[in-house]
């Protein structure tokens, strides 16, 4: 008899989880809860004086391990600055479509110039638009005045 109860209560707890109330989310009006942890687009971050923190070290492309990164170096010279150290990337890239947001990027840069931030929406009409330029990339310098960034976007979620 204790068997048959035990199926019973068993029973009755997959009934009850089975019908849970629908949550609709009405997404452009209604931003979603995107979770601290959450690995979005990439982001170039800049120091606080405006020079890039990226010094074309390229372990970024070379923990990738789909290669949707590319990082070409140049030198810094005395009238042309762009970071701290002895070179700069002229080119950096990243392929959305091959990136499978997995973080390594972010973990083996030694001076923090890549993280993955919280932007989610990365939909466009061709693959070419895909691939992010270091201009699509990088954070806005900051105002000469303030010492904000300039066209911040505000923070998404809840």
């Amino acid at each position: 008899m204790s068997g048959i109860i035990h199926v019973i209560e068993g029973l009755w707890v997959t009934f009850r989880r089975s019908l849970p109330r629908p949550v609709t989310v009405q997404y452009p009006e209604e931003r979603p809860h995107i979770y601290p942890r959450y690995r979005g687009r990439h982001v170039l971050n800049r120091h606080p004086d405006g020079l890039e923190k990226c010094v074309a070290c390229a372990l970024c492309a070379a923990a990738c391990p789909t290669g949707a990164i590319y990082v070409e170096a140049a030198e810094n010279t005395e009238a042309e600055r762009h970071s701290p150290g002895e070179r700069y990337a002229r080119v950096y890239q990243v392929n959305m479509v091959r990136c499978i947001f997995c973080g390594f990027c972010q973990e083996v840069c030694p001076t923090g110039a890549v993280t993955l931030g919280p932007d989610f929406e990365l939909a466009q009409y061709t693959r070419a638009d895909q691939i992010y330029s270091k201009e699509r990339l990088l954070v806005p310098k900051p105002d000469a005045n303030t010492g904000v960034q300039a066209d911040t976007p505000a923070p998404r979620g809840r």
